[in-house]
């Protein structure tokens, strides 16, 4: 009985790490796209600022250039946590399948004990 009790926290636990898991890259995820958003507004000021947007221009500003590559390596950075997500979106749902069976198993063994509990007694007094 100890050890379904003991499952059943495990797997409670299990639940909650992947939640935490789930959110912490909910987090990230928003963070990077807030920063990729401030690059963009950096960028557009910087190409306004110089007059130029044309890329390959020679005289295309160079913090311009750099603010693109960092905006482009955080979308990156962001498409792999979204990636990370489903798959931790998979590894929650199984683990709640999980937590589920081990408190129906628990249940049940305690509605097995609680039935057997006054046949055990009436045994004694009889």
């Amino acid at each position: 009985m100890k050890s379904r009790e003991n499952l059943v926290r495990l797997k409670r636990f299990q639940v909650n790490e992947q939640r935490r898991r789930m959110a912490q890259l909910d987090m990230m995820i928003a963070e990077f796209d807030r920063m990729a958003s401030e690059l963009d507004l950096q960028i557009a000021a910087e190409e306004k600022k110089s007059g130029i947007t044309d890329l390959n221009h020679f005289a295309y500003p160079t913090f311009a250039k750099a603010a693109r590559q960092r905006r482009d390596n955080l979308k990156n950075s962001q498409n792999d946590l979204v990636a990370q997500k489903s798959a931790a979106q998979a590894q929650l749902s199984e683990a709640e399948i999980e937590l589920e069976r081990a408190e129906m198993l628990e249940s049940r063994d305690g509605r097995i004990v609680r039935e057997a509990e006054p046949q055990v007694s009436s045994a004694m007094i009889g």
